[in-house]
């Protein structure tokens, strides 16, 4: 999608979601205004858009209104991409914080998509009221909680510097994502293993949580290194790789990686060296559970590739779940990609907030207070299932879907805890 359509086309969803929650100026009291952060641009946009169209879908479903009819709320998502990186800009993620933070409107912030951005984004928001943001999608453990060998000696203290935690996810953490994809692997046979990170605090975390899994299980981790996500081509990287096991090649690759970077290359020049993925595996996380893979390396190419992510499996989902896919597919037409689900979710959550803090005689502009029953949701009725946020603003639901691309697209296996 070109950056000029997805312009219009964001121009058209606030349009439209304002015109649905107000019909007009009238009869809708004060206004909440609820954003999201998510990159928009690049490869990415594949799995965001449908994010954005579930946030979107949740509104809708609400009437657009809060409180008895006493708030009008609408929706706006912001990109935190550019094009000039083609992915989510550390830039455009502070503008679009600051920018939240200024306007006394918003609410909530639903956001981001990547671990990276969160870190950038958090310490500026908790500063702003707090100003909760709710994540459809990060899974770095230490924005939340430390977790040994894999966060930072002062994770996740600072990104909290008021000492309010202001941050909450609906995604599970690295932490389960790394000891679910070894004890896949091994249930594949996998016996040893070469891992890839593109160097980025997603990738290189989830690619450390394996690494710590795998040594644990007895899997021989042969190495772990950064890659350059810029790079023309890595053929030579590839035909290193393919020698790395006593001068053969490893049972598996790992890759810890965003599609945005590159990740369809390095899966291109794999099968070009080292043959298809039954030959050696090529397993993944959420960050290339994507259609977007597979449509960048061709769906031959992909055939067979394994990956990660939170949530559930279509046939594990409850009545609610289901239904979630039945209306988002009469909306918008159907989608298998995964995290739709946790964007619905985190929408839900925060209109949940809204009405929490109405519903205690409170006064929903106060972001303090949204903050507080953000923090305060435990057994909510969500597409996901009943979950709840603990104390460190993590979703209770420690579960992941397995796929394999099959035919063209990714096919659940099924839902895995660690």
């Amino acid at each position: 999608m070109s950056k000029r359509l997805f312009a219009l086309l964001s121009v058209l969803v606030v349009a439209s979601l304002a015109l649905a929650a107000c019909g007009g100026t009238s009869g809708g009291g004060e206004t909440l205004k609820i954003v999201s952060s998510l990159p928009m641009t690049g490869a990415s946009l594949t799995q965001t858009q449908t994010i954005v169209n579930a946030m979107q879908l949740r509104l809708e479903q609400a009437g657009g209104k809060a409180c008895g009819g006493k708030y009008t709320v609408t929706y706006e998502a912001w990109d935190d991409a550019s094009a000039a990186l083609g992915k989510w800009d550390p830039a455009v993620e502070t503008e679009n914080a600051n920018k939240a933070a200024a306007d006394p409107s918003i609410v909530a912030y639903l956001g981001t998509f990547n671990s990276g951005a969160a870190k950038l984004s958090i310490p500026i928001l908790n500063a702003a009221g707090p100003l909760v943001m709710i994540s459809p999608a990060n899974t770095y453990p230490g924005l939340t909680h430390a977790a040994t060998g894999l966060t930072e000696a002062n994770e996740p203290d600072v990104y909290y510097p008021s000492g309010t935690r202001n941050y909450a996810r609906v995604a599970a953490t690295d932490d389960f994502q790394g000891p679910v994809a070894v004890n896949f692997m091994i249930s594949q046979g996998v016996k040893t293993l070469y891992i890839l990170d593109d160097q980025e605090v997603y990738g290189k975390g989830v690619a450390d949580s394996v690494n710590q899994a795998a040594q644990k299980a007895g899997i021989t981790v042969i190495a772990q290194e950064g890659y350059d996500p810029k790079a023309a081509d890595y053929k030579a990287l590839m035909t290193k790789i393919s020698t790395s096991n006593d001068g053969a090649a490893p049972d598996a690759i790992y890759l810890g990686a965003i599609v945005d970077n590159n990740a369809a290359q390095i899966l291109k020049d794999k099968v070009a060296i080292m043959g298809d993925n039954e030959t050696v595996k090529f397993v993944g996380p959420d960050g290339i559970f994507t259609a977007a893979l597979i449509e960048g390396a061709g769906a031959d190419v992909a055939e067979g590739v394994f990956a990660t992510t939170p949530g559930l499996a279509l046939k594990d989902l409850g009545d609610a779940g289901k239904k979630f896919y039945t209306d988002y597919a009469a909306k918008f037409g159907e989608t298998k990609e995964p995290y739709a689900i946790m964007g619905y979710d985190a929408m839900g959550a925060a209109l949940k907030a809204i009405e929490d803090v109405c519903a205690a005689g409170g006064n929903p502009t106060d972001r303090a207070a949204i903050t507080a029953a953000v923090f305060a949701i435990k057994d909510y009725e969500g597409a996901l299932g009943t979950w709840s946020f603990d104390a460190n603003g993590d979703i209770t639901l420690p579960y992941f879907v397995v796929g394999q691309v099959t035919d063209g697209a990714y096919a659940d296996f099924g839902t895995y805890t660690p």
